[in-house]
């Protein structure tokens, strides 16, 4: 039986505006087992940016349960939720939100500072690892205006795994890049997800970004519009064969 790494059960997310009130997620369930590769898509004011955050551990649902990895989010303080993001999830952004003035390494080293049990010289370790999973054995020593935007993805990807977390969340993470690069991040996502069996939750709003994952749930105004299996989900690599050859990769 495989394990779930998400639990989202009849999850409501209601905000305060002055006098109304605004439903921003209006009862959604969905479970998503370990080595699953989902896309979560949805228009502006679909409730998508609200189960980002809660999924992130950002923010609480106002009613229903959310349990990452068993763990039941809601019980949590803002501590340990803190915690929790830093040990179970791996973030990437469509901004990269890499530090300018510091290497690709020491960016990849980030989320191990705050980790007392790891020596400076294992956080090293692991971050060269991360980055070598990533392709960029090469770059170690470059900071991120010496490097492409396909590559600062990537070392924002590298250091989502740097923390083994059990899930990578990722948010527009090919937004900012052009078709080809898209590709190759995409093309590193299902590497990572088939050859090392990483859960991957993608949120897009780009159809043929979903066409790579094996499931799309589609939200629309704060509910599950739909779930389904990708029964023709394609392949990045085979895409980028078709495609004039890039440097970038």
């Amino acid at each position: 039986m495989s394990k779930k790494i998400l639990e989202i059960k009849d999850l409501k997310r209601e905000f305060q505006m002055g006098s109304e009130t605004v439903r921003a997620l209006k009862g959604i369930s969905f479970d998503v087992d370990a080595g699953e590769f989902v896309t979560i898509m949805g228009s502006s004011g679909s409730g998508k940016t609200t189960l980002l955050n809660i999924l992130g551990c950002l923010d609480k649902p106002s009613i229903g349960n959310y349990f990452l990895d068993g763990v039941d989010i809601k019980q949590l303080s803002r501590d340990e939720l803190a915690q929790l993001r830093n040990h179970k999830i791996g973030f990437v952004f469509q901004a990269y939100n890499l530090l300018p003035r510091t290497t690709a390494l020491e960016n990849v080293e980030l989320p191990l500072l705050y980790n007392k049990e790891i020596s400076a010289s294992e956080r090293r370790e692991r971050a060269i690892h991360a980055l070598e999973a990533v392709k960029l054995a090469d770059r170690l020593d470059h900071t991120p205006n010496q490097l492409s935007g396909g590559q600062q993805q990537r070392v924002a990807i590298a250091r989502a795994l740097v923390n083994e977390p059990v899930m990578i969340l990722a948010d527009e993470a090919t937004g900012n890049l052009d078709s080809r690069t898209s590709y190759e991040i995409m093309a590193l996502m299902q590497d990572l997800n088939s050859k090392d069996n990483k859960t991957i939750v993608f949120v897009t709003h780009e159809p043929d970004i979903a066409s790579f994952s094996s499931r799309t749930i589609q939200l629309r105004d704060g509910i599950i519009q739909k779930d389904t299996q990708n029964q023709n989900k394609r392949s990045a690599k085979e895409v980028l064969e078709g495609l004039p050859v890039s440097d970038d990769y």
